[in-house]
């Protein structure tokens, strides 16, 4: 027997004190045990989102990355979401979601919560709790002396609306003429969608990246079987019924005299290829964005974005998109556009090129991030320095911008191009620092394009922006199913982004111009470009509808 079980008393009661007392110990414990493991999970959340925060942080500085840290962020996002809401669900703190903004001191946290921004548009209902008339302790009268306001924000599901479209008939008691109403034009002429669902469906597959067969799913669950060719018949012909506005888009906006271009790959199904032993079937396409974006400079041309795919990545896919492009163009340096750049018999060219620094400042990281080099470091800041004079500059008129850059830019850019034949006599000739160096240098002109005209940006970032909801597509639907399909994505992409360009909701647009298209004037179709929409009132709608 121990020392302890020795002095245990004798007596039941005290005994059964003493028991009460070690059990009330160990919850003690038990519960400064788990505020240990709250703490720790609270540790292990913070480094998770600081990784986050240092991830995009780079990314920002130094423009796209590479795959794998890609990957890495959208792995860390998916870990820091799972964390938080483990640890909302053990929190039983009050919520309050009174700031708007993290204190600032806190900004180096992950913020957990934050008021919701909710849109003046958004619909409101107003709910009033009387207390009656009466006093209920002395049955005296009540008289109003005021209100506490708060507000719930809750959400209307989505439901599917059967509209019966009733055409009275009449007859004439005099002369018994027949009289009704004709029948209202649909979209789709014979089909059964509306302007609302068709516009829901285009959205949801070529701008939220929803395949059709989660729709048709969806869709069963609101009480409507709509088989998955239905719905590929519904796409087609609404895209066919807005293509007189993507030609529109397409043809005003590849009429500018300063585009931004870029491409990205995307994978498309080939079954030749399968047949003639060439792979799995998949080969990659390209998709080219073309994008006008006047706002950094208050020019007057609205924004907008044109996609074009073509099956493969030869130059004379840009040359045909480009055919009728005169001004300035800017872009990587894709060969491809070599020949655009050519004198022509006036020995002007047809378009000017205007290089990119962030591409030219991405080959400087990488090659920084992969061996610490001074050299490259060096290069980064003087980029950095034409960065903050721009970001002082962005939204003013291009006169403002030029002054600016011929007083502060042009003297660092010069400075830059000096250093960097110098850096080429001390580096090896073949590593890819001096790569770098050799892509500036080679076209100097073009990079300092945006010295002589406040109009050029000082990168291509707009073309890279229109081009992420395709690297976000892809994640979702992997590769087109033809060629065919991705011309048809480009052109979906072509309204809907541009749309976007414009502040509009782009599910809003397309069902109100797939409502009014097939009345509306042919010589007036231009009323319903993105830039130019307005919608119908709210009485007008609805008397139409």
């Amino acid at each position: 027997m121990s020392h302890s079980a020795k002095k245990l008393p004798n007596d039941p009661a005290e005994l059964k004190a003493m028991i009460a007392a070690l059990q009330a110990e160990n919850a003690q414990i038990a519960a400064e045990n788990a505020k240990m493991s709250a703490t720790l999970r609270a540790h292990n959340q913070l480094v998770q989102a600081l990784r986050l925060r240092i991830a995009k942080l780079q990314k920002l500085a130094f423009g796209k990355s590479s795959e794998k840290v890609e990957r890495e962020i959208e792995q860390l996002e998916l870990a820091l979401e799972d964390l938080l809401v483990a640890v909302a669900e053990k929190d039983e703190s009050p919520i309050d979601e009174g700031l708007d903004e993290p204190a600032p001191e806190e900004t180096s946290a992950p913020v957990l919560r934050r008021r919701p921004r909710v849109s003046d548009a958004t619909l409101r209902e107003r709910r009033e709790l009387d207390p009656g008339a009466c006093c209920p302790d002395c049955g005296g009268d009540l008289r109003v002396v005021g209100e506490d306001v708060s507000e719930l924000l809750d959400m209307i599901a989505a439901q599917m609306k059967v509209i019966q479209i009733a055409r009275i008939k009449k007859s004439c008691r005099r002369c018994e003429r027949m009289v009704q109403e004709p029948a209202p034009s649909r979209p789709i002429p014979g089909s059964m969608a509306g302007p609302n669902l068709l516009a829901h469906v285009l959205v949801s597959k070529f701008d939220d990246h929803l395949p059709l067969y989660r729709q048709h799913e969806i869709f069963e669950r609101m009480g409507a079987d709509i088989p998955e060719s239905t719905l590929v018949g519904w796409c087609g012909r609404a895209m066919k019924t807005l293509s007189p506005l993507i030609e529109r888009i397409d043809a005003d906006i590849l009429s500018s005299d300063l585009l931004h271009a870029d491409d990205t790959p995307i994978r498309v199904l080939d079954r030749s290829r399968r047949d003639k032993g060439l792979g799995k079937g998949v080969k990659q396409g390209r998709i080219w964005a073309y994008v006008r974006d006047q706002r950094p400079w208050a020019g007057d041309a609205p924004p907008g974005a044109v996609y074009r795919f073509a099956p493969n990545w030869k130059e004379e896919h840009v040359l045909s998109h480009l055919a009728n492009a005169r001004g300035i163009l800017q872009a990587d340096g894709y060969k491809g556009y070599a020949k655009l750049y050519e004198p022509q018999s006036d020995g002007l060219p047809r378009l000017y090129e205007a290089a990119c620094w962030a591409h030219l400042r991405r080959d400087f990281h990488d090659f920084w991030a992969s061996t610490k080099s001074e050299i490259a470091r060096e290069a980064l800041d003087r980029i950095g320095e034409l960065y903050d004079i721009e970001r002082d500059i962005n939204g003013q008129t291009a006169e403002a911008r030029l002054a600016v850059r011929q007083r502060l830019s042009r003297p660092r850019v010069e400075a830059f191009f000096d250093w960097s034949e110098q850096q080429l006599l001390r580096i090896p000739g073949k590593s890819e620092l001096a790569k770098a160096f050799r892509y500036g240098l080679s076209r100097r002109d073009a990079f300092s394009l945006f010295l002589t005209d406040g109009r050029v940006a000082i990168d291509n970032n707009p073309a890279e922006r229109a081009l992420r909801p395709i690297g976000i597509g892809r994640k979702n639907w992997l590769f087109a199913g033809a060629d065919t399909g991705a011309e048809t994505l480009a052109r979906a992409m072509t309204i809907i982004e541009t749309a976007k360009l414009n502040g509009l909701d782009p599910q809003v647009y397309l069902a109100d111009v797939l409502d009014r298209i097939h009345d509306h004037k042919i010589n007036k179709l231009d009323e319903l470009l993105p830039w130019n929409w307005k919608a119908l009132p709210q009485e007008a709608g609805n008397q139409a509808a």
